[in-house]
């Protein structure tokens, strides 16, 4: 005798027990909670050295890329996106940045704030305008080595750090 039907002509077994694999209790496994593979702080701040200075401070390692919208933070550790989107819009007080993140084939958005996760934002919509190379880093198709005037945070010294933020206070108060 062989096993009923549904309506759309697919066999439903009358014992459950033959169907093997088990529902976990912990559901996050089947909704993709893996480390993102790339993480990126987009801010407003105009040159890549400041940023580059203030994350070396705040020990959040980073390679600041220069675009037409403002530096772009290169997370060296994309597992810690969160830190480091919160330790970035801490330094950033005067302005919000948005935290990219790619894992597998999705990519999320979020704005941050004075070190608070703010609204999760649409990923197209942020990417709609933006410059090629936020899109060619998220997407992995160029590193930040690659690119002219990129700066890192990565053995920059507190010393000479404090000084790359004092001179841009001069500068602007010139």
């Amino acid at each position: 005798m062989s096993a009923p039907e549904d309506d759309d002509g697919v066999v439903v077994p009358d014992d459950l027990s033959s169907l093997t694999g088990e529902v976990p209790d912990d559901l996050s496994a089947l909704t993709g909670d893996e480390a993102p593979s790339v993480a990126l702080v987009v801010t407003q701040v105009a040159l890549p050295e400041p940023l580059a200075a203030a994350c070396a401070l705040a020990k959040v390692d980073v390679d600041v890329v220069p675009s037409p919208v403002g530096a772009i933070a290169v997370l060296r550790e994309p597992a810690q996106a969160a830190d480091g989107a919160q330790a970035v819009s801490r330094l950033l007080r005067q302005s919000p940045v948005v935290l990219l993140e790619r894992r597998s084939e999705a990519i999320a958005a979020s704005q941050w704030a004075n070190g608070e996760r703010g609204a999760d934002l649409p990923p197209g919509l942020v990417l709609s305008d933006a410059p090629s190379v936020l899109e060619d880093l998220l997407l992995g198709s160029v590193a930040p080595a690659e690119l002219d005037g990129v700066v890192t945070s990565v053995g920059l010294s507190r010393w000479r750090a404090t000084r790359i933020l004092a001179a841009g206070v001069r500068r602007g108060r010139s």
